[in-house]
């Protein structure tokens, strides 16, 4: 799993006009490849009576599912702009589809790639771009005469925390990036003296920032 990738927030959707066509920016964030290309057909569904619903995706931590469609547009017009857009922003496990209604007027292959091009940037900017980083759960068990140390030290570090359960002990849920865990496991048995109990759990995306 990739410590850190950029990719958007939620499914949205963005419309501009050119020249009296609607250009509509559909984007959302995809674990496969599966899911990119039943977001495209399901577009597709939603706006059967469009001129075109072009789309691209990128898929993988190594971008290896990569596809552009023109839809019947003019070849490397429609497509390959948005999937340049997804490289451009450094985006990965997106997919986006931009839906066009002709306007009437004929937009030229340069104006359909700007075009098309404008479509995606105002669905991926619907969509909100975020970077998903990958935290370890890191379970700290500790008596109740630790925990107020514990839990200064822990804000001081501004490590992530998940929930803190109260029983007899206080076990608290530690979210470290994933390449400082073995470095918080040790600095934490060294701050309680050994006297901790840590467990470590799942590795899970959380938004940067948040």
């Amino acid at each position: 799993m990739l410590n850190r990738y950029r990719t958007v927030r939620a499914e949205a959707n963005a419309e501009v006009v050119i020249k009296r066509s609607r250009f509509i920016g559909h984007a959302k964030p995809v674990e496969t490849e599966a899911e990119a290309v039943a977001f495209i057909d399901e577009i597709k569904r939603l706006h059967r009576s469009a001129t075109h619903n072009c789309s691209a995706y990128m898929v993988g931590e190594r971008d290896q599912h990569q596809k552009a469609s023109d839809d019947g547009e003019p070849s490397g017009t429609a497509g390959k702009p948005i999937l340049e857009v997804i490289k451009n922003k450094g985006l990965k496990n997106v997919a986006v589809v931009v839906t066009r209604y002709f306007g009437g007027i004929m937009l030229g292959a340069g104006g359909l790639v700007r075009a098309y091009t404008d479509g995606a940037v105002a669905g991926i900017e619907a969509a909100g771009e975020i970077e998903l980083v990958l935290h370890r759960e890191v379970f700290v068990e500790v008596d109740y005469t630790w925990y107020g140390k514990l839990e200064n030290e822990l804000h001081g570090r501004r490590t992530r925390l998940g929930e803190t359960e109260f029983t007899d002990k206080v076990i608290v849920l530690c979210l470290p990036e994933v390449p400082e865990a073995d470095a918080f496991i040790a600095w934490m048995t060294d701050l309680t003296q050994g006297q901790a109990v840590i467990r470590t759990g799942e590795e899970r995306y959380y938004i940067e920032g948040e």
